[in-house]
C-alpha cells in the first residue's frame, strides 16, 4: 500500500470526466479533487484555494454540460487536436501535476489511444489512475496501455491483482506502480435499521445494488435469486438504484431495463424488488447503503479490476454476495464477503438466504468490512495521492530534460496560438477594416478609430509576447492611422473614415478620443522601439487634456486607463498624474451618486465595455494609493460578474446590446459582444495583478472561456483555422459574421492570458505590470 508523509501541497490538473456527466470515474474524480483540496486545506503549508486545482473534463463530441467553473477546458473525445490542445494548455497552467483517470472507454481513438497525444504533450508530470488493467487485451489496446505506463510519472491501480498483471503482461516496472484503495466516504458503523424508514422500508430486510444501469451488471441473475429468497424471506426488498449508463441509453434506450421490470413483473416481484431510476446524491446514496442489510454485485465480467459501489458497501460496513470478479476476490477475502458463481441464480440465492438467516454471521461480516474499509476513506486515500503528487514532481524535472528535448505542442484550444490571419485580411494600408459579411470584409463601412486603437494595443502586445518583426506593417499601419485621425485644431480625435479614405466627421465620440488616450498610454509602455515611442507619446500629449472636458464615463475610463499606463513610463509627469487624478474622481463621483447595494453601478443603465469603467477606478486607485477609488472598482467588478453570471450554468451571459440592463428592468439576453468580454478579462486580470486574488485569477478565466463555447449558447466564437471570432451571441445563434471590433476584441483577451501564462504571472505578482 503506497503510504507517505507531504511535504507541501501541489497544483494540479485533473483530466477526467466530470460531473454534471453521469459517469462512475466523473464521480470518481469529483471526489479525489475535493479530498485533495480538503487535505490541503487542512495543511499547514497552504490554503488549498480552488485556483490550486483545475478541470480538464472529457466530453463526448456531440455533448455539452454546464459545469462549474472549475472546470476550466473541455476535450472532445474523437477530436485529436483537442488532447494536444489540452497538453498546451496545462502546460501553461498553474499546475505543477497532473491527475489523469483512465478507462478506454472515455478517450478518442482506436483502443483510447488520443490520451497518449495527451501525454506526448505535457512538460509535467503525469499520474496516471489506471481504472482498467486487461489481462487479456487485444493488440491495440496492449499498445495504448504500455504507451500511458512509459509517458505517465507513475500509474495508479486499486487491487494488488493489477500490479501483478501490470508487470506481467505490460512490462512496467515496479516502481513506477503505486496501489492506493478506490476512494470511499467517511461513514459511522451503523445498524441498518437506522434509515430504512425513508424507504418505506421498516421491518425488511433490504439488499441493495447502485450504480449505472447496463447488460454487463448481471443484475437478471439478482432478480432470479430473488425469486428463491423471498420464499424463505417474503419481507426481502432488493432495490436496484441508478440510471441507465448514458451511452447504454444511447444506443439502446431503455431495453435493458425494461427487461428487468418485465422479469419482475412475471415473476411477482413487484413488492420484493423496486427500481430507483436516479443518479442519486453522494449524501442519499449513503443513506441507501447504511440501510441496506445485503449488498449484491452480480456482474459478469471477471476482467472488472476495480469497483466503486463494491468499496462505498465495504467501507459502510455491508455483508456483500458478489460474482467472484478481480477485484470482488480482493476485496471480499478474510470473510469480508460471500462469492458464487458468474451467471449462478441458485447460489446466488443461497448465499443471499444464509446471511439473512444468521444475523451474526452477517454482523462478522459487516465488521470485518468496516474495518478494512477504512484504509479506504477519502482522507487517507487524498494523502497517499498527494503524496504521489509531490513524489513525482520531485522527480520529473531529470527524467524530463533528458526525455522530452525537441519537443514542441503548437496548438492550443482554450488558450490557442495567437493566429493573425484574420486580423491581417482586414487590414489594408488604410487601417482595420470595421466590418464584415461572413468573414469577407465590408468596404462600405469602411474604418474607424475605435478599432484601429483596439488594433493598436494588439500589436504591441504581440509585439511583447514574440518579439516578431513581421508585426511591423500592422503596428505601423494602426498608429498611423490614430495620428491621421486627430484633428489638430478641434484637439479631438476623428472616429470613422470611408473607404476612399474621406474622414466623415470633424469630431469623432468621445469614447473614441478615450480609445485612443488607451491605445497610445499602452504602446509608450512597451514601445517596440525608440521610434514608435516618440510618435505615440508626441499625439499623447496632444490629445490626453481632452478628456477632461468630456461626459462620457467610458470615455473618462478609457483615458484614464491610458494614462496610468503612460505613468508607468514616465511617472514623474506631474501634469498627467493630475489629470489621472481628476478622471477618476470623475468615475468616483458618479458612483458616490448612483451605487446602491443592490445596484452597485454608476449609471441607471449597464450598458457596453462596463468593465472598462471598474477597471479604471482599480488602477487609479492602486496607482494613487486611493483606497476608496480602489475598492469602488473593485466592488463594481465582482457586481459585474454577479449580474451576468448564469444562475444555471454558472458561465458569463454578458449584457446584451439589444436593450442593455435598465435599473428596475430584465438584462438583454442577445446580443452579447466580444467586446464585452474581454473587457471583462482585462479588467479581472488588472484586479489580479494587484491583488494577487486567486478569485480574479479564475475570473479571468472564466470570462476568458467564453469565447470558446461557455456561454449562454455553449458555441465557440473563436474560428480555429484563421484566428477570426464571430460578431456575438444572438437568439437564433452565434452572428456568422466576424468584423474588425470582434477579432481584435478576442486578441485583447487572448493575448493577455497569453501574456500572463508566458511570463509565469501567477497568484501574487505583479510583474507586468512593472515592465
Amino acid at each position: 500500500m503506497y503510504t507517505g508523509k507531504i511535504l507541501r501541497p501541489v497544483k494540479v490538473s485533473f483530466v477526467s470526466t466530470y460531473p454534471p456527466r453521469q459517469c462512475g470515474i466523473a464521480t470518481f474524480c469529483s471526489d479525489l479533487q475535493s479530498s485533495i483540496k480538503q487535505l490541503y486545506g487542512n495543511s499547514e503549508n497552504s490554503g488549498g484555494e480552488q485556483g490550486d486545482f483545475e478541470i480538464i473534463a472529457l466530453n463526448k463530441a456531440n455533448e455539452t454540460y454546464n459545469y462549474d467553473r472549475e472546470v476550466s477546458f473541455h476535450i472532445r473525445d474523437q477530436y485529436l487536436k483537442d488532447y494536444q490542445r489540452a497538453a498546451d494548455f496545462i502546460n501553461l497552467s498553474p499546475a505543477d501535476a497532473v491527475s489523469i483517470q483512465h478507462e478506454y472507454g472515455i478517450f478518442g481513438g482506436q483502443d483510447g489511444s488520443y490520451i497518449n497525444y495527451l501525454l506526448a504533450g505535457l512538460k509535467k508530470p503525469a499520474i496516471t489512475t489506471l481504472h482498467t488493467v486487461l489481462e487479456e487485451p487485444t493488440p491495440g489496446q496492449k499498445q495504448t496501455m504500455i504507451r500511458i505506463c512509459e509517458q505517465s510519472a507513475a500509474v495508479v491501480v486499486m487491487a494488488w491483482a493489477a500490479v501483478d498483471i501490470l508487470k506481467r503482461v505490460y512490462n512496467v516496472a515496479e516502481e513506477k506502480i503505486l496501489l492506493i484503495p478506490h476512494g470511499t466516504p467517511d461513514v459511522p458503523f451503523l445498524d441498518s435499521s437506522y434509515y430504512k424508514d425513508q424507504f418505506q422500508a421498516e421491518g425488511r430486510k433490504l439488499l441493495l445494488t447502485f450504480g449505472l444501469l447496463s447488460p454487463s451488471k448481471g443484475l437478471e441473475y439478482s432478480i432470479e435469486a430473488m425469486e428463491e429468497v423471498v420464499q424463505h424471506h417474503p419481507e426481502a426488498l432488493y432495490i436496484i438504484l441508478g440510471a441507465t449508463h448514458p451511452e447504454v441509453k444511447r444506443l439502446y434506450g431503455e431495453e435493458y431495463r425494461h427487461k428487468l421490470e418485465k422479469m419482475v413483473l412475471d415473476k411477482g416481484l413487484e413488492k420484493n424488488v423496486t427500481f430507483y431510476n436516479q443518479f442519486v446524491s453522494l449524501e442519499r446514496l449513503v443513506q441507501f447503503l447504511v440501510a441496506t442489510d445485503v449488498y449484491l454485485t452480480p456482474y459478469l465480467v471477471r476482467e472488472q479490476i476495480t469497483s466503486g459501489t463494491l468499496a462505498y458497501a465495504l467501507a459502510c460496513g455491508k455483508a456483500v454476495v458478489s460474482t467472484p470478479y478481480i477485484y470482488a476476490e480482493e476485496l471480499l477475502a478474510d470473510d469480508r464477503g460471500c462469492l458464487v458463481p458468474f451467471c449462478d441464480s441458485r447460489e446466488m440465492a443461497g448465499a443471499i438466504t444464509r446471511l439473512l438467516d444468521d444475523e451474526s454471521l452477517r454482523n462478522r461480516m459487516r465488521k470485518n468490512s468496516y474495518q478494512y474499509g477504512r484504509q479506504m476513506i477519502w482522507k487517507e486515500v487524498a494523502r497517499n495521492y498527494g503524496t504521489a503528487f509531490e513524489q513525482a514532481c520531485l522527480n520529473f524535472g531529470d527524467k524530463f530534460a533528458q526525455s522530452s528535448q525537441g519537443t514542441e505542442v503548437t496548438e492550443k484550444a482554450i488558450l490557442p496560438e495567437v493566429n493573425l490571419k484574420h486580423l491581417s485580411a482586414f487590414t489594408d494600408d488604410t487601417g482595420l477594416l470595421q466590418h464584415a459579411v461572413f468573414s469577407v470584409p465590408d468596404r462600405n463601412y469602411g474604418y474607424c478609430t475605435d478599432d484601429n486603437a483596439r488594433g493598436l494595443i494588439a500589436a504591441v502586445m504581440h509585439w511583447r509576447l514574440f518579439k516578431d518583426e513581421a508585426i511591423n506593417p500592422l503596428l505601423k499601419t494602426y498608429l498611423g492611422f490614430l495620428y491621421h485621425a486627430f484633428n489638430e485644431k478641434k484637439a479631438r480625435m476623428r472616429n470613422f473614415m470611408a473607404y476612399n479614405r474621406s474622414w466623415l466627421e470633424e469630431v469623432g465620440s468621445e469614447d473614441s478620443h478615450g480609445r485612443a488616450v488607451w491605445a497610445l498610454g499602452y504602446t509608450i509602455t512597451h514601445p517596440p522601439n525608440n521610434a514608435y515611442l516618440g510618435l505615440a507619446n508626441r499625439l499623447f500629449k496632444e490629445i490626453i487634456r481632452t478628456p477632461l472636458s468630456f461626459t462620457s464615463p467610458r470615455a473618462w475610463a478609457f483615458s484614464a486607463i491610458g494614462a496610468q499606463y503612460y505613468l508607468r513610463r514616465f511617472g514623474g509627469d506631474t501634469q498627467v498624474r493630475r489629470i489621472l487624478a481628476e478622471l477618476g474622481e470623475k468615475l468616483l463621483m458618479l458612483f458616490r451618486r448612483n451605487a446602491t447595494e443592490d445596484w452597485y453601478w454608476c449609471e441607471d443603465i449597464v450598458a457596453y465595455e462596463n468593465a472598462r469603467l471598474s477597471q479604471a477606478l482599480i488602477v487609479c486607485g492602486s496607482y494613487l494609493d486611493h483606497e476608496e477609488m480602489f475598492e469602488t472598482g473593485s466592488k463594481s467588478l465582482k457586481w459585474l460578474v454577479e449580474i451576468q453570471t448564469n444562475p444555471e450554468g454558472g458561465h458569463l451571459s454578458l449584457v446584451g446590446n439589444d436593450g442593455w440592463y435598465e435599473r428596475g428592468g430584465q438584462k438583454a439576453r442577445f446580443d452579447q459582444q466580444a467586446l464585452d468580454a474581454a473587457a471583462l478579462v482585462e479588467a479581472c486580470y488588472q484586479a489580479f495583478a494587484i491583488t494577487g486574488s486567486d478569485y480574479w485569477f479564475r475570473t479571468m478565466e472564466w470570462a476568458f472561456n467564453w469565447f470558446f463555447g461557455s456561454n449562454d449558447l455553449h458555441q465557440p466564437l473563436y474560428e480555429y483555422s484563421s484566428g477570426g471570432c464571430y460578431d456575438g451571441l444572438q437568439p437564433a445563434g452565434v452572428n456568422q459574421n466576424q468584423g474588425g471590433e470582434s477579432v481584435v476584441s478576442l486578441l485583447l483577451a487572448l493575448q493577455r492570458v497569453h501574456l500572463v501564462t508566458h511570463q509565469g504571472l501567477f497568484l501574487g505578482t505583479n510583474a507586468d505590470e512593472q515592465k
